[in-house]
């Protein structure tokens, strides 16, 4: 494990796997560097880049210091494009893909942006229902009391939109719960990146750096429809629906389409 210190002081713990043109893989939420999608991801890609894959702030052997802003963790990007060299390509899965896609428009030397599924809701019905929810506000106020239980309880139920009984299943993994609830105190900063989760399209216009847009052909239509709008937003930007996934993409069906567009 290296770290790289963002301009607020905080310490970004990473790693480097493989070697090429330098990649940044950024989570989404309650993901790290020892769980979620990347730790799987990020082996395939080292056969033909260099990948850092880092502890987002607050998770992992990574810092955090208060107060939280969405600018700060675009400097942690920043920090970390340094480390590289000074570019790199990104692939951000999520609201990592927003997080992303955020710190292209606000000028990061971004080579390549690779975009699997940002969660924006365009949908009439999905769009009122989060316009006034506040769920940064709520989910802060869970992790204050030490809710972090219900703090994901919230999260995936009235966020994402997972089943109730899937999550009161998922409470008898004990190894998988005990680590979403240890990135809980999180879930506020994943809410502040997506904010009202309207579309952002005033700010993806400003985004000038090469981007695919990427989605799942069996996500749910609301997920389908921002990866479209997305697309859409960014100038120039590519669209790929990958066959028979969802937003619990694979990395086989993932890797090659990413390697396709970095390598182009």
């Amino acid at each position: 494990m290296s770290t790289v210190t963002s301009r607020d002081g905080t310490s970004i713990a990473f790693e480097c796997l493989g070697s090429g043109r330098p990649l940044i893989l950024v989570d989404g939420a309650l993901c790290s560097r020892a769980f979620g999608p990347m730790p799987k991801i990020a082996p395939l890609l080292a056969e033909r880049f260099r990948v850092y894959l880092y502890d987002r702030r607050g998770r992992g052997q990574s810092g955090d210091t208060s107060p939280y802003t969405r600018e700060r963790e675009v400097e942690d990007l920043e920090a970390l494009i340094g480390e590289a060299g000074g570019s790199a390509c990104v692939l951000g899965l999520s609201s990592g893909a927003g997080l992303a896609l955020e710190a292209a428009a606000s000028g990061l030397p971004i080579e390549r942006l690779a975009a699997y599924e940002p969660p924006y809701m365009v949908l009439p019905k999905d769009a009122a229902r989060h316009a006034n929810a506040d769920h940064q506000a709520h989910l802060a106020r869970l992790v204050a009391a030490g809710q972090r239980g219900d703090a994901v309880k919230y999260f995936m139920r009235d966020m994402v939109g997972v089943p109730a009984f899937v999550v009161f299943i998922m409470q008898f993994f004990p190894g998988v719960w005990s680590k979403l609830k240890a990135a809980a105190s999180t879930l506020p900063y994943d809410a502040a990146i997506m904010g009202d989760f309207s579309l952002p399209a005033q700010r993806l216009a400003r985004v000038r750096t090469p981007t695919l847009v990427l989605g799942g052909e069996k996500s749910d239509a609301r997920l389908r429809a921002a990866v479209e709008a997305a697309a859409k937003a960014v100038p120039g930007a590519q669209l790929r629906m990958l066959a028979g996934q969802t937003h619990n993409v694979s990395p086989q069906a993932l890797v090659p389409a990413i390697t396709d567009f970095l390598a182009a």
